[in-house]
């Protein structure tokens, strides 16, 4: 795994090609899809990269991703997903076992950073990233993709 300093330089590096991407793109699922991809290449550390979307008032279904087979289905009431859906704030857990209720979609990952993804006041997404190694985020990474969600999807228009 790549130092952290390095791994925040690297997705500061491929931020504005990430944005220019998706400039200009309103619907929600293309959008997802490309981020997801780019995000995949850009964060080498991790083994999942995806997000899961909000289908109802307490659930979320996968969407698109890169990496294994994800949950299908999570309600905001497991896991490390549904608790970022829960109380719409980024969770950044360094070891996943340790995490009350957290669901092994994949026995490999280790660490978990988990962002909401809201627009027009509603919690319409989460972006879920895994890692099979300890500590596989930090604070750093977790700001740049904050930043990066409410920028590009934020706006969309299609939700």
């Amino acid at each position: 795994m790549l130092p952290e300093p390095e791994r925040v330089a690297r997705l500061e590096a491929a931020l504005p090609q990430i944005e220019a991407a998706v400039a200009g793109e309103t619907d929600p699922v293309a959008v997802q899809a490309t981020l997801a991809c780019l995000l995949w290449e850009t964060l080498v550390q991790a083994n999942w990269c995806g997000f899961y979307r909000r289908i109802g008032e307490d659930l979320l279904a996968v969407g698109p991703y890169q990496g294994g087979m994800g949950c299908l289905r999570i309600p905001f009431a497991r896991g490390v997903c549904g608790a970022c859906a829960r109380t719409e704030a980024t969770q950044l857990v360094p070891d996943v076992q340790a995490f009350p209720g957290h669901i092994a979609c994949d026995d490999a990952t280790r660490s978990e950073l988990v962002i909401p993804v809201s627009a027009g006041g509603r919690l319409r997404a989460v972006l879920d990233l895994d890692s099979p190694h300890p500590d596989g985020f930090s604070a750093g990474e977790a700001r740049l993709l904050e930043g990066l969600v409410a920028r590009v999807l934020g706006n969309t228009l299609e939700w």
